[in-house]
């Protein structure tokens, strides 16, 4: 197995691409979800999303290079 070998950060790698973009696909999809109900809960939890994405991918994407 490739993965459990010494100095191969593959899974740390993966981890931060998936800290960077899970939540906002999360909250664009509860932001979708509440849109019905809710229009302006759901314009705030897409600003979220996109303000989480830039910085994400700003901050530990300039960290992974």
């Amino acid at each position: 197995m490739k993965a459990l070998e010494i100095g191969n950060l593959n899974g740390i790698f993966i981890l931060i691409i998936i800290i960077m973009i899970g939540p906002p696909i999360l909250l664009t999809l509860i932001g979708f979800g509440v849109k019905k109900s809710n229009p302006n809960a759901a314009k705030v939890l897409f600003i979220l999303a996109a303000v989480y994405l830039l910085v994400g991918l700003g901050i530990c994407g300039s960290l992974m290079i």
